[in-house]
């Protein structure tokens, strides 16, 4: 199954999704929403120094690696 889409309006700003992935990083499940519209769901890998990370999904067999600037929400 494939990712879905939203339209959801960017309301954070690259530091407020720092500190939002930042904080994923302990949960085991997070909800990724994409400047792009395009919404996942998994577990992440956060690379703090980087500035990026992976969300991997393995019901779906689906991973996607992203940088904090496509992040537009994260809900967890």
């Amino acid at each position: 199954m494939a990712p879905t889409t939203s339209k959801k309006q960017q309301k954070y700003t690259v530091e407020q999704v720092f500190d939002l992935l930042m904080n994923a990083r302990q949960t085991n499940w997070v909800t990724l929403h994409f400047r792009d519209g395009e919404v996942v769901s998994g577990a992440i890998i956060f690379n703090e120094y980087k500035g990026t990370g992976r969300i991997i999904n393995v019901e779906k067999e689906f991973s996607r690696d992203f940088t904090v600037a496509e992040i537009a929400d994260v809900k967890f």
